[in-house]
């Protein structure tokens, strides 16, 4: 598969495990690991930081082994999720990144159309978030808005 805005091949990287056992090595049970999840989200870390932080300093590989949910459903199921999903989160605050750049660099016309690919990225996000159920439908990005939707 290749990438979208370039032309090149996809990246390689590693990939999980198949095989999807507890291992006998984790020492931390399904109510203890989601204990840990909860106690990292009050903590105001993003599912993925929480995932890192479990893999690292606990040493629980994958939560959705032992708890059978994912980090994303343990924090729903709380009321602990944040209102706009963290990849869409990520771009805006991306996107806000490349305007103040662009405010200093008017000129800058390979950053403009980084712009406006990442633009396009947050609405065929936003497009499928709102299929999902995840974001209202009346929802839309507004760039001058943007830095009011992300803290």
């Amino acid at each position: 598969m290749a990438r979208m805005h370039s032309g090149k091949k996809g990246k390689s990287g590693s990939t999980k495990i198949v095989k999807k056992v507890k291992h006998s090595w984790e020492r931390y049970g399904a109510k203890e690991v989601e204990q840990l999840v909860l106690k990292l989200a009050k903590q105001g870390l993003k599912p993925s930081v929480i995932g890192l932080t479990l893999r690292d300093s606990y040493g629980i590989p994958d939560v959705k082994t032992i708890t059978k949910k994912k980090i994303t459903k343990i924090l729903e199921d709380n009321k602990l999720e944040s209102e706009l999903p963290e990849d869409l989160t990520d771009l805006i605050k991306k996107d806000i990144k490349i305007m103040k750049h662009l405010e200093k660099n008017k000129k800058d016309m390979p950053s403009k159309r980084g712009s406006q690919l990442t633009e396009s990225k947050i609405r065929r996000l936003a497009k499928y978030y709102k299929k999902k159920g995840k974001l209202p439908q009346e929802w839309k990005y507004n760039r001058k808005d943007a830095a009011l939707l992300v803290k």
